[in-house]
């Protein structure tokens, strides 16, 4: 345990991580959806003869274009609430309808088509909120997700309130308590025992659907497109990998993954290119899963200021993320660290996100690209001062100023980005 750490503290690093590294199947939005579904059918103990469901905007934003896993290529949140009504697994979480069969993906097919589904914004000022309401006869089931993909806060039959939850605020407040220095600290002195397995199973997974998005034909290819129209050195290599897995995963690939903060897309991009870089250095086994908690806690770190969703690209974080961890590589402390992720925070943050679909993949590669050149930019010597834009003295006053920018910034930013993306 790190000397200048307690031992809550240090056990909480650990719970963080094994926490947020959580496996998911598909885009976690739309399969938050499949959870809230399936869990609204097993309380209501029969299939639905009707649902409502109502969503926030960003829930909206993240499931209109993306192709929900075990459906045969459909997108949207109707496709999602179905897949979880006709073959979701509640008790699998993220992985909800992983063991969906060919028989039910038919079965899919007609309830869309013929299963009554009214679809409504959500009134609440909650960027992520779902709630499913299903009716059979005189019969009905309310569950109603909100903050986190999995966070039910609400379960009701026939009006009658089963389960209330709310947000734990002691987790909350802990997690504000992070440190980029902490964070450093704890990298270098943890138990690897602690993490292992968590981190090879991130390592496993990410790699795997990596490797499934270059050799496959998923969305548009950009990792394939690095891959073969750029000379291959490492840090091209380390955008393709972390491109295809959002190559396969946008387009309805089935592989799971290794999420961080809630997202597939930032659990890949904050692992994969540690990975590369790795691999090529032949580095011991141990700093691997030491450069890859630096990278996964940091981006926890920077993505709790700004929010489960909003109209800032998630990827900018974890590119961010993983830049810091291939700087801790090389041999990098705090400084080089904090350096880093500044110099790559002052690069990309105004990158928006306009929801999960294929150009995820390129907005992905350029994240870890601008990751990169914040290391490179240190090792030569050159660093973004306070006072560049948004940019403050202090890595942890610049985190600040990149989450009231993605928080309250960009609210309107948000509202806009959804009216652009349905004025069809």
């Amino acid at each position: 345990m790190p000397e200048n750490m307690t031992q809550e503290k240090y056990d909480y690093y650990v719970q963080v991580l094994k926490d947020e590294l959580a496996l998911a199947m598909g885009c976690t939005e739309p399969i938050a959806i499949a959870y809230a579904a399936a869990k609204a059918r097993d309380i209501l103990g029969s299939f639905p003869t009707s649902c409502e469901i109502s969503v926030s905007r960003n829930i909206v934003k993240n499931a209109k274009s993306v192709v929900v896993p075990r459906t045969r290529g459909l997108k949207g949140i109707e496709a999602a609430l179905v897949a979880g009504l006709v073959g979701g697994r509640s008790d699998a979480r993220l992985e909800v309808i992983s063991e969906v069969t060919d028989e039910q993906v038919d079965e899919i097919h007609r309830q869309i088509r013929e299963l009554p589904i009214s679809l409504t914004l959500s009134e609440s000022e909650n960027p992520f909120d779902i709630a499913v309401r299903l009716h059979n006869g005189s019969d009905t089931s309310l569950v109603r997700i909100t903050n986190r993909h999995t966070n039910i806060v609400l379960v009701e039959k026939n009006g009658v309130v089963l389960t209330r939850g709310e947000v734990n605020e002691a987790i909350e407040q802990k997690k504000r308590e992070l440190s980029v220095e902490e964070i450093v600290d704890f990298a270098g002195l943890v138990d690897i025992e602690d993490i292992r397995e968590v981190l090879d199973r991130q390592v496993e997974c990410n790699m795997a659907i990596a490797e499934e998005g270059l050799q496959g034909e998923w969305g548009v290819g950009v990792g394939r497109v690095y891959m073969s129209r750029y000379s291959p050195d490492v840090s091209v290599k380390a955008k393709a990998y972390a491109a295809a897995g959002s190559d396969a995963r946008m387009n309805g690939c089935e592989m799971p993954v290794v999420i961080n903060s809630g997202s597939g897309n930032q659990g890949m991009t904050a692992s994969i290119p540690v990975y590369i870089y790795w691999e090529e250095m032949g580095l011991p086994r141990d700093m691997l899963y030491r450069a890859l908690c630096v990278s996964n806690l940091i981006t926890i770190h920077v993505k709790h200021g700004i929010g489960t969703l909003s109209a800032y690209c998630g990827a900018v974080i974890a590119g961010a993320g993983a830049g810091c961890g291939i700087a801790y590589l090389h041999g990098g402390n705090f400084r080089d660290v904090a350096h880093t992720l500044v110099n790559a925070l002052a690069i990309d943050s105004g990158l928006i996100c306009d929801g999960a679909k294929a150009s995820c993949a390129a907005k992905i590669a350029t994240a870890v690209e601008n990751g990169i050149l914040g290391f490179n930019i240190h090792r030569a010597g050159g660093q973004f001062l306070g006072g560049d834009g948004i940019i403050k003295k202090g890595v942890e006053n610049t985190i600040d100023s990149i989450s009231r920018l993605a928080r309250d910034g960009m609210t309107v930013t948000d509202r806009e980005i959804l009216n652009i993306m349905l004025d069809e």
